[in-house]
């Protein structure tokens, strides 16, 4: 089991911890867990620790070109210093995962994978790579802290860092002494960003987080508020709504595929799966009652007819209800109320347009 460079902190906080991709780290904190944590982030600021996301770099001459035959984005699409969601799929358009790009320049790129899929990612990029590009992995290399919600900026302003930065571009800063890349992303609908220090200055920053964030009544959160805020976004999460079984068009993540580019890993299968109608999708879903959907729940009509099954459900802080992600069959539309299984027990859900809440992203 791999530790975060800021595990030591989450032990003095006597924080819950759980297994994340092969990697220790903390679900929540005492003192008013996922809930206050959560409320946190919507409503003021909060800092997690992502350090098990994964890290690579791609390098050579012809990168552009390469990574544009691999992944579901279009690079070209986005400048140097600037970042982009994308997919890596299997040639049979499964997702080996999704990442962000960030571009340093048209043959230097900075991978960030999920953890569990970054050893994958890595070499299915160096099996494929020709002898020009370079692979390399830096998982352990550096940490990754997000901070997130509407005092965001303030934080940062009041660390010294200029936050004129834009939705999904990246910087070279200095915060608290430390050399730190910072990109405005986020995984939780608020507005944010992502500091990666190396693991050397990881505790400097993180330290100085905490400081800024007390006096505006921000919280260090885990990753069971991170998911909770995903999920009133409709994001999806690897292993849930995306998998080697799962492709982006039935994950409704089309709108990360360039269609318009040429070929890329996988595209054969999905331009074709584009055209099926018969496909199952991800829809968002919202309880009509006290139920409260949770991942392989199944959905059926009220007739009783098996129409799929969650694939992410939780209890919305925000809402006050339950939400939830399924994939279902075709011919399911928005404004249905269909029948979950929880426990034995019909519940009603309504299908709803995602995300849950309103985003502040940009």
């Amino acid at each position: 089991m791999k530790l975060s460079p800021l595990n030591e902190r989450h032990v003095v906080r006597k924080a819950k911890m759980a297994d994340f991709g092969g990697w220790m780290m903390p679900i929540e904190y005492p003192g008013g867990g996922v809930l206050a944590e959560h409320t946190s982030v919507r409503e003021r600021v909060g800092i997690f620790d992502v350090s098990h996301l994964g890290k690579a770099s791609v390098t050579g001459v012809g990168t552009l070109d390469f990574l544009n035959g691999m992944f579901t984005n279009d690079l070209n699409r986005i400048a140097d210093a600037s970042a982009q969601y994308t997919l890596l799929c299997t040639p049979e358009g499964g997702v080996i995962d999704d990442l962000i790009a960030y571009r340093n320049s048209k043959d230097d790129f900075f991978l960030v994978p999920n953890a569990a899929n970054t050893e994958r990612v890595v070499a299915e990029l160096a099996n494929k790579a020709p002898k020009s590009i370079t692979v390399r992995n830096l998982h352990q290399e550096y940490a990754v802290i997000a901070v997130q919600g509407p005092l965001a900026p303030q934080v940062m302003q009041l660390l010294g860092v200029n936050t004129s930065i834009d939705y999904m571009a990246f910087a070279r800063v200095v915060v608290a002494g430390a050399d730190v890349i910072i990109c405005r992303t986020g995984y939780t609908g608020e507005v944010g960003y992502e500091l990666l220090p190396g693991v050397d200055d990881a505790y400097r920053v993180w330290d100085a987080l905490e400081a800024v964030i007390k006096p505006l009544g921000g919280l260090v959160c885990g990753l069971g508020a991170r998911d909770t805020l995903r999920t009133e976004m409709g994001y999806p999460l690897h292993g849930n709504e995306l998998s080697l079984e799962i492709s982006p068009v039935q994950a409704s993540a089309s709108w990360a595929i360039a269609w318009e580019k040429g070929d890329f890993q996988g595209s054969e299968v999905l331009r074709l799966q584009k055209l099926d109608k018969s496909m199952v999708r991800s829809l968002a879903l919202k309880s009509c009652d006290r139920g409260i959907p949770r991942a392989h729940m199944q959905v059926k009509n009220l007739a009783g007819e098996l129409l799929g099954e969650i694939t992410s459900g939780t209890f919305s802080p925000t809402l006050k209800i339950g939400i939830g992600l399924a994939l279902l069959a075709p011919g399911v539309k928005l404004g249905d109320t269909l029948v979950i299984d929880v426990r034995g027990r019909e519940s009603l859900v309504e299908v709803v347009k995602s995300p849950f809440v309103t985003s502040h992203v940009r």
